[in-house]
């Protein structure tokens, strides 16, 4: 979908439908690549669900409880999390404010984009950097979880990892709304 400019508003999962005339052909449109974000986003949120229940139920019947499962929920969630933000980043879905930005000339658009995508660059650069460093710094000094004896870096190596998949789909839709303002601005294509 573009806005009333040509500038890309969002880029769907799925290609653009014969029912949907004002729809902009994008081939570079995330497609199937999202399916396992999000197949595990949906795993680790059902084992969040599962855990939480057990728990629940051990409880209630005993006076036992699964308190070192936390140790997992939590883990789960910001995997969870992660994913989400990767599929949201893909499918150009991200949190945002538009009501102004939107009564904006195109050219102020397109900077307010350009500009977001190089912060979010910047953060999630940051993110792989020193989540590297701080698992590594784990691994290092032999660090365990304090629920289950884990070594702790099992749990924060995927900290990087998730958010370098986050940077390269940050990258790819700073490459699609470039290549849009370059196709936008060409002579002779009709507005």
């Amino acid at each position: 979908m573009a806005d009333r400019d040509g500038i890309p508003i969002e880029f769907s999962a799925e290609p653009p439908g014969e029912n949907d005339p004002g729809a902009m052909s994008d081939s570079g449109a995330p497609g199937k690549s999202i399916k396992v974000e999000e197949a595990f986003a949906a795993l680790a949120m059902g084992l969040i669900c599962l855990i939480s229940l057990a728990n629940v139920v051990v409880r209630y019947l005993t006076d036992a409880s699964f308190a070192f499962t936390e140790e997992f929920s939590v883990f789960l969630l910001v995997v969870m999390t992660l994913l989400g933000a990767s599929v949201a980043f893909a499918r150009n879905e991200h949190i945002r404010i538009t009501f102004f930005l939107e009564r904006f000339p195109r050219s102020v658009r397109l900077l307010a984009e350009l500009i977001t995508l190089m912060i979010t660059t910047l953060l999630f650069s940051m993110i792989v950097y020193y989540g590297a460093l701080f698992a590594l710094d784990e691994y290092n000094y032999g660090e365990i979880s304090a629920g289950l004896g884990y070594p702790s870096w099992l749990y924060s190596v995927w900290l990087p990892m998730l958010a370098a998949l986050i940077l390269v789909r940050v990258l790819i839709r700073a490459w699609r709304v470039m290549r849009a303002a370059r196709q936008s601005t060409r002579p002779g294509r009709p507005s």
